[in-house]
């Protein structure tokens, strides 16, 4: 089975969430499955500078007026082949794949991101350049959600398309001049097309044309056929409800794993989750709290965004120093609710941290440092940070939405009785029912036996991507018999 993933993100070259580590573990283990995929990037100059070596597979000129593109072929740091889209015009620049330094989004990003649609759509359709023909064009949120409508219009044989939502609350809405900008035929702009509310909608053009539909896990694949939390495509998603799937998101389980990380402290394992401590120690050392191994300390790595529930955590901070308890906070995001942290950590020194950036230690140093970890999150289609805490032995405390529901068992006194709880979840998004998970939590915190009997319990979920794609070859396999 040949595959093509195309995606705006790819760790380690260049990620922003959780899409870039889905973007490179998932190739990996599809790999590992015996499938041929292959990954397509736009060319940001992080990327072009991690492939100085790489080939020249093809010159296109696309669209009116012509963008010069080459198509460079090189491969990831672990091996999965890569393919480049080098057009220095659209992503030869500074700040990040969306936004400029000032986190603002790039006033073209409706050319920069219709043209990784159309080189998609190109690679898998009958006027491609290249001997490799994919059987399946996997496209992943709406920067490369074009490519299905490029497809379908486009005329000859042509791959089989899947369209995975990773957050359907970035649609990629437009002004409906790029239709013919982008070189989408008039028919595409209709109800039954890709019109939204009067915009041209990327994400809706890969709701409507791609063959088959997936998102990042089976709760939030019913999520977002709700009124609540379908962001105005519930209707469609509905409608088209047999052919949506919802296949768990894993983890990179080499990169996180206690007994193996090289940014912690001190490495552990279920067998030996006294070093935990040690890690605490430290964390509270880098961060200037109170050193105290009897505080609960709580940990919280996110994108500081009102989705994330930053704000409650900003209004539970004084209860949750209270307890007491310490809270380390790692991420950045909206300015607003960096503020308001920083503002919560000055009041509270010893008490409370917060470093408002993107850290790659300090995440993993939270991560096996914090005694529990928090997500508030008012939506989360997948989550990542629950799981890897799960792996770390730092049971999540969580609102119960979408893929959190899939990855935490609650702590209750029945999964406590049978050894399945791993974390604890609240069902409504507000400051009082974090605070009562939070009070739940420290009162199995206070009991060190059952505590250590939940730690392991998490710790022995599996996460890894090998089960996650099997799932993806057999929808792959549904879609285009082998040739």
């Amino acid at each position: 089975m040949r595959v093509l993933f195309a995606s705006p993100e790819c760790s380690p070259l260049v990620k922003v969430g959780g899409l870039g580590e889905v973007s490179s573990a998932l190739p990996a283990a599809l790999r590992r499955a015996g499938i041929d995929v292959r990954v397509l990037l736009p060319g940001y100059p992080g990327v072009i500078e991690a492939v100085p070596n790489g080939r020249t597979l093809a010159h296109l000129r696309l669209f009116d007026p012509p963008l010069q593109v080459d198509l460079i072929e090189a491969a990831l740091p672990d091996g999965v082949p890569l393919m480049v889209i080098d057009c220095p015009r659209l992503y030869s620049r500074g700040g990040g794949p969306y936004q400029d330094e000032a986190a603002q989004d790039w006033p073209d990003n409706p050319l920069r991101f219709g043209l990784l649609s159309r080189v998609t759509a190109v690679l898998g359709g009958a006027s491609s350049p290249l001997a490799w023909h994919p059987q399946i064009v996997h496209c992943n949120d709406w920067p490369t959600a074009l490519a299905p409508a490029y497809l379908h219009f486009a005329p000859g044989a042509r791959a089989r398309t899947v369209m995975t939502i990773h957050n359907l609350a970035f649609q990629g809405n437009f002004s409906p001049d790029h239709v013919a900008a982008l070189g989408l035929p008039p028919a595409s702009f209709g109800v039954a097309g890709l019109e939204f509310h009067g915009s041209m909608s990327f994400l809706k053009a890969g709701l409507v044309y791609a063959d088959a539909l997936s998102t990042v896990s089976p709760n939030y694949a019913r999520e977002i056929q709700s009124d609540s939390l379908g962001f105005g495509m519930e209707g469609l998603l509905r409608a088209r409800r047999d052919s949506l799937y919802g296949i768990l998101n894993g983890i990179d389980t080499r990169v996180w794993d206690p007994r193996t990380d090289v940014f912690v402290a001190s490495r552990y394992g279920s067998e030996t989750l006294e070093a935990k401590r040690q890690n605490k120690e430290a964390l509270q050392r880098r961060l200037g709290l109170e050193i105290a191994a009897d505080i609960p300390l709580l940990g919280a790595v996110s994108r500081l965004t009102h989705q994330k529930g930053i704000d409650l955590l900003v209004e539970a901070a004084p209860r949750l120093a209270a307890f007491p308890a310490q809270l380390a906070v790692l991420g950045a995001g909206e300015r607003e609710l960096e503020r308001s942290l920083r503002s919560v950590a000055e009041r509270y020194p010893g008490a409370i941290s917060v470093v408002t950036a993107f850290d790659e230690r300090l995440a993993h140093s939270i991560e096996a440092g914090a005694d529990l970890f928090l997500m508030p999150s008012r939506f989360e289609p997948c989550g990542l940070n629950q799981m890897y805490s799960q792996r770390y032995g730092t049971p999540p405390i969580a609102h119960g939405t979408g893929g959190l529901v899939d990855t935490i068992v609650d702590c209750n006194p029945a999964t406590l009785a049978d050894a399945s709880a791993t974390g604890f979840l609240f069902n409504e998004p507000t400051v009082p029912a974090l605070i009562s998970a939070v009070e739940r939590a420290l009162a199995v915190f206070a009991q060190p036996n059952r505590w250590r009997a939940l730690q392991r319990a998490g710790m022995a979920r599996d996460f890894g991507w090998d089960a996650p794609a099997r799932e993806y070859a057999k929808l792959y396999a549904r879609l285009s018999p082998s040739d």
